[in-house]
């Protein structure tokens, strides 16, 4: 018989691993005296601990272990799952390689530039939104302005008195060959009333997003610093644009703060 501090150092593995796996009862000693609790393990268990030890190095959690240790897995069930492990670990090579390209550009901008971007980029998914919204098609960007302004005011006259419905100001942005259409309106659960329809932005499982800090007038900087990020990763554009205004109090519009977000997918 081997001691646990034994059994540990032949297998590489702690002392605490052991005890976790014994209370999964995935490798459970082959003796425990019954006064000082003390495990020990057969010398024939280093073949199931390294069983387990190799099944944890493919990424299986411990259901999953304790699933393959038995015999009553069929070898269809053993292919379904190591199917399924394949997918995970090619998703989790696709993210390591995403990461990867990142870093090299963060690494290139630095000595290229000798700074870090004060701007950072990030990639996240955008829920479904129902809108209390108004929506309009401007041929010319500058008449965005008159349409957002107005019709945020329109539609928070008759919801505004609802607790929390002027919280999610939201407008989206749809190129068309007539020109934008723009959905104007603040999330909201209520019922369509005269004045406004309800509109659902869907989700979206990828968008890359930053924030403005500042003035509307020089929001266009940073949406061209998102685009070319986006193009950069390796993506594209997927759908409407979305500016959420976490703050528009100041009429100046100094300490305004816009999350700019932009549903992608892998371009090619």
């Amino acid at each position: 018989m081997l001691s646990i501090g034994a059994f540990a150092q032949i297998g590489q593995v702690t002392h605490r691993m052991l005890r976790h796996w014994d209370s999964a009862g995935l490798l459970i000693p082959a003796h425990i005296d019954p006064f000082t609790g003390y495990r020990s393990y057969d010398p024939s268990q280093l073949e199931q601990l390294h069983r387990i030890m190799a099944l944890r190095q493919l990424g299986f959690g411990i259901e999953d272990i304790s699933a393959l240790l038995t015999d009553e897995i069929s070898s269809a069930e053993l292919a379904g799952m190591l199917h399924r492990r394949r997918a995970e670990v090619e998703q989790e090579h696709r993210i390591a390689e995403a990461r990867l390209a990142d870093v090299e550009r963060r690494l290139h901008l630095i000595e290229k530039e000798h700074h870090m971007s004060s701007r950072e980029i990030v990639k996240k998914s955008l829920p479904a939104l129902q809108l209390a919204a108004r929506r309009a098609v401007v041929a010319e960007q500058p008449q965005i302005a008159e349409v957002v302004g107005p019709s945020f005011d329109a539609i928070a006259s008759i919801i505004g008195s609802t607790p929390g419905a002027l919280e999610t100001p939201v407008a989206a942005y749809n190129m068309t060959e007539e020109g934008t259409e723009v959905t104007v309106g603040y999330a909201y659960s209520g019922p369509e009333q005269q004045g406004f329809e309800l509109i659902t932005l869907r989700q979206e499982p990828e968008a890359f997003v930053t924030v403005h800090m500042g003035p509307m007038m020089q929001i266009h900087h940073s949406w061209q610093a998102l685009h070319e990020e986006i193009l950069a990763r390796g993506y594209e554009p997927s759908g409407p644009c979305r500016e959420l205004y976490v703050r528009a109090e100041s009429a100046d519009q100094s300490d305004w703060v816009t999350e700019l977000q932009q549903p992608v997918r892998r371009a090619g």
